[in-house]
């Protein structure tokens, strides 16, 4: 049960940082699936370093500290992907 509220948040923080973060983002449902579950991890180590108070399962803090922590990622992700595709075009 425990993996599939893991799967189920990161969806719903996923999908929340997709909707928030302007531009068009590289990848599909599974890399916001993944996003969001990575963005829970980081926001859960973000929010117990910073106030003590981690991911605490299904939640409204918890869900907050996914979806801000995937936003962190879906920025670096869209970085690099945008360096990854301005080397690609780069005429020889």
């Amino acid at each position: 049960m425990g993996i599939f509220v893991w799967i189920v948040i990161g969806l719903l923080a996923g999908l929340i940082a997709r909707a928030i973060m302007p531009g068009k983002q590289p990848g599909g449902i599974i890399v916001t699936v993944l996003l969001g579950i990575g963005g829970g991890l980081l926001g859960g180590w973000l929010g117990s370093a910073i106030t003590g108070h981690g991911l605490t399962g299904f939640s409204f803090w918890s869900l907050l500290l996914a979806v801000i922590g995937a936003l962190i990622l879906l920025f670096i992700y869209q970085l690099v992907s945008n360096m990854v595709d301005r080397r690609r075009h780069r005429p020889a």
